[in-house]
C-alpha cells in the first residue's frame, strides 16, 4: 500500500507550503509551529494555573490535575477546554514544568493573534492506577494503569472539570491530545469516545494500540488490528489528527503504523511528519498548535 504523506487520508492534498517552508494542509494543518508564536511574553499574560485535586471513583484514590486559566478570564464568560495527555513515567506536572515547549506561549501569542481564543488547558496526570503506591514500569502490568485512564477520563475528571471550572460543554468545544504513551491513548479514548471531542490530536504514539513489540517489551494490545475503527452508528471527530517526527528515535514508526492502519480501517484522519524532529518539543508544539487552531473552527461552526 502506498502511504500518503500529504494530507488527509482519503484524497485530500497539501497545499505548496508557506514562506517559511511550513507544508500547509487542506484544513489549515500545518507542518511547523511558527517560530514567531514561541515568542516570551509578560509573565502575567501567561495565565494561571490552578493544581486541583479531585476523587476519582474510577479509581478510588484522590487524584492530582493542572488547570491552565487564562489571564484575563471575563466573569460569566465560558472558555473551550483542552486535555493535554503526557507520555509515560509524566505527569500533571510534566508539560508546565518543561518550560523549552512553550505552550504557555504558544497559548497567549495564538489569541493576540487571532488564530484561536481563549482556552482552558487541563494537563492530567493519565496514570490511573488503583493503588496509590503503584509507579509506571517497562512491563506489562505496571504500564495497565495508562489504559484505564480512559474510565477516569470519561467518568470523572470531565465531569470535575465541567462542574469547578468555567467551561463550555458539548463535543465542539472540547478536544484531546497527547505525546508518546498520551499519543496511543488519545488514539484509544478517541476510538472509543468520539463523541465527546471534536477534535483530536496524536502525537509520536507509542505502542501498544495493537498488539506489537518494541525495543522495551512485548505489547498485548488495547485493541486488535480489526477492532481500530468507529462503531458503524459513531458521531465522528471533525478533525483527527495523527503526527510524529521524521526522526523519531523512541517510538519510531509506529505512528506511521497507525496512520497505514487507519487507511486500512477506513477512519478518516489527518497525517502528517514534522521534518528533523525527533521524541521531542518540536513534535509536541506542532501538534499542540495544530490541534488549538482546529478548535478555533470547531468553535465558530466550522
Amino acid at each position: 500500500m502506498e502511504i500518503n504523506t500529504e494530507g488527509f487520508a482519503g484524497g485530500f492534498a497539501a497545499d505548496n507550503g508557506n514562506a517559511n517552508g511550513s507544508r500547509i494542509f487542506e484544513c489549515g494543518v500545518e507542518e511547523f509551529c511558527p517560530g514567531e508564536l514561541m515568542a516570551d511574553v509578560d509573565e502575567a499574560e501567561l495565565g494561571r494555573v490552578q493544581s486541583r485535586s479531585y476523587f476519582s471513583t474510577s479509581c478510588g484514590l484522590e487524584r492530582r490535575v493542572n488547570v491552565l486559566l487564562p489571564a484575563n478570564m471575563t466573569e460569566g464568560r465560558k472558555y473551550p477546554v483542552l486535555y493535554m495527555l503526557h507520555g509515560i513515567f509524566g505527569d500533571e506536572n510534566s508539560f508546565l514544568n518543561d518550560k523549552n515547549n512553550k505552550l504557555p506561549e504558544i497559548t497567549v501569542n495564538m489569541v493576540k493573534k487571532g488564530i484561536c481564543g481563549e482556552t482552558i488547558i487541563v494537563f492530567p496526570n493519565m496514570y490511573a492506577s488503583f493503588r496509590a503506591d503503584q509507579k509506571p514500569g517497562m512491563n506489562s502490568e505496571d504500564i495497565k494503569p495508562y489504559d484505564y485512564f480512559i474510565n477516569d477520563l470519561v467518568n470523572d475528571l470531565m465531569p470535575f472539570i465541567e462542574r469547578e471550572f468555567p467551561v463550555l460543554t458539548g463535543r465542539e468545544n472540547t478536544a484531546l491530545a497527547g505525546f508518546s504513551m498520551g499519543g496511543r491513548e488519545t488514539l484509544f479514548i478517541a476510538l472509543k469516545h468520539p463523541e465527546l471531542f471534536a477534535n483530536i490530536c496524536s502525537i509520536s504514539a507509542a505502542p501498544g494500540l495493537v498488539p506489537g513489540r518494541d525495543w522495551a517489551m512485548e505489547h498485548v494490545g488495547q485493541l486488535s488490528e480489526d477492532e481500530v475503527r468507529f462503531a458503524p452508528d459513531a458521531l465522528l471527530p471533525d478533525r483527527f489528527i495523527v503526527c510524529c517526527g521524521t526522526k523519531d528515535s523512541v517510538v519510531g514508526r509506529f505512528p506511521l503504523s497507525y496512520h497505514e492502519l487507519f487507511e486500512k480501517n477506513g477512519i478518516k484522519h489527518i497525517w502528517y511528519e514534522v521534518t528533523d524532529a525527533d521524541h521531542d518539543n518540536n513534535a509536541i508544539r506542532s501538534g499542540y498548535y495544530n490541534v488549538l487552531k482546529q478548535m478555533a473552527g470547531s468553535s465558530a461552526g466550522a
